[in-house]
């Protein structure tokens, strides 16, 4: 058996320095909410491969469904010769999705392929060009969706020009001093300064930002977005990618908000780690293109398909939105007991919404100046002690926890005990 450090040096012979990993972890086995290295050693998973298994590794009901797919066929290529899989999910989906019904969903491959298709979709049916997105979100590695994204480092640098008519305006961030209204100030700005209501096809926003450090858009900024689109004929894009599919206790983060969306990004957890992601909307807007005008050869394949129907039957076996409300507020409970202690002063806050739940780190509270270096430290660390825990956010100073949503209270009890020790040894030094 191979060893990590062996792997590694393999690793950076065979594939380029731009495909960057958190650990130095290579995985040998997964169960549940752990995971085993090449050498045998045992993790808690706090990462959950980038919130996608909030159903957990290799989940019975999951593993069995994928089975019985491979065992009659694993693709066909929808557009050649379609399958009920596809045509069961995209159902199910039909009836879950926020957004008014009728409605209609696409399977493809990525969460980019899912953003890159919402795009495609809203200019054929507004006939419009341009989309504006918001500082600090992520949607993905294609040149569209870079476009799209709002960090820089390491996404963007080196790879442009991006495709025009793309806008970007500042996320609600209280902690930093974006208020709602500065964000609606800078959004009815953009409209008089650069791009002309009229000429925009979408507005496209994360309910809870991901990659940008788990900030949590306020309910009534969402709301009063939705207004704004409807006054001027704007469809609403909402990027449930990451926050989607239970992570903040309910189906869809956009829920909390009361609100509906014209389409809806789904991928990551909706397949538990098969590569399925999905855009889901309205009927109307989503026949506004021509037959062929959308596809892929692996959208939607059957296996993956499988998969995402037995995940949503184990959501709600489960009860697993249920869960994700318990485990959010017993790990904000427990974080906040931690940054009321005066050694955690470098915790600025503590966030979150259902299970998706985030700690800034700062070198003090009065600046919030962010403390990247501690928290890539923590992450080191932690991953050392045996728990696996990534970092986020525009200045990398946010470690988020994406727990599967089917890990026992005792064994997020023991990851929270390995990071609690390990911020301790990290402020140390």
């Amino acid at each position: 058996m191979s060893t990590n450090q062996e792997l590694l040096a393999r690793r950076q012979a065979a594939v380029p320095r731009g495909v960057s990993s958190a650990t130095g972890i290579f995985a040998a086995k997964a169960d549940n909410a752990e995971l085993w290295d090449v050498e045998g050693k045992r993790y808690i998973d706090f990462a959950g491969g980038i919130g996608v298994l909030n159903s957990g590794h290799r989940h019975p009901k999951v593993m069995a469904a994928v089975q019985e797919q491979l065992e009659r066929f694993t693709h066909s290529c929808f557009q050649v010769a379609p399958y009920e899989p596809y045509v069961a999910l995209a159902e199910k989906l039909n009836r879950l999705a926020p957004c008014p019904a009728p409605n209609k969903t696409i399977f493809l491959t990525t969460g980019a392929e899912a953003i890159e298709n919402a795009v495609k979709i809203a200019r054929a049916a507004t006939k419009r060009p341009a989309v504006i997105a918001f500082a600090g979100g992520f949607h993905g590695r294609t040149l569209l969706t870079l476009a799209l994204t709002g960090k820089v480092d390491p996404y963007k640098r080196g790879f442009g020009p991006f495709p025009s008519d793309i806008y970007h305006v500042p996320y609600p961030n209280r902690l930093h001093g974006i208020e709602p209204k500065h964000s609606l100030q800078a959004l009815e700005f953009l409209f008089k300064a650069d791009v002309e209501a009229a000429r925009v096809a979408a507005i496209l926003i994360e309910p809870v930002q991901g990659e940008g450090g788990f900030y949590i858009a306020p309910f009534d900024f969402m709301r009063e977005l939705r207004r704004i689109c409807d006054e001027h004929g704007i469809l609403l894009i909402v990027d449930e990618i990451q926050c989607g599919f239970g992570r903040t206790g309910k189906m869809f983060a956009v829920e909390h908000s009361g609100i509906q969306a014209d389409l809806v990004t789904v991928a990551k957890s909706l397949a538990a780690g098969l590569p399925l992601s999905a855009v889901v909307g309205r009927a109307a807007v989503m026949d506004a293109v021509d037959p062929g005008g959308l596809g892929g050869t692996y959208g939607g394949n059957p296996v993956a398909c499988a998969a995402g129907l037995a995940v949503l039957k184990v959501f709600e076996e489960e009860r697993l939105l249920e869960r994700s409300v318990k485990i959010g507020e017993h790990i904000i409970h427990r974080l906040s007991e931690l940054a009321a202690r005066n050694r955690f002063s470098c915790i600025g806050e503590v966030r979150g919404l259902g299970g998706m739940v985030a700690i800034e780190l700062v070198e003090d509270r009065a600046s919030n100046k962010p403390a990247a270096a501690l928290t890539k430290r923590w992450a080191e660390i932690c991953a050392r002690n045996g728990l696996i825990l990534l970092t986020c956010g525009v200045y990398g100073n946010v470690a988020r926890i994406l727990v599967p949503l089917t890990a026992s209270d005792a064994l997020i009890d023991e990851g929270f005990a390995i990071l609690e020790h390990s911020l301790e040894e990290a402020i140390e030094g």
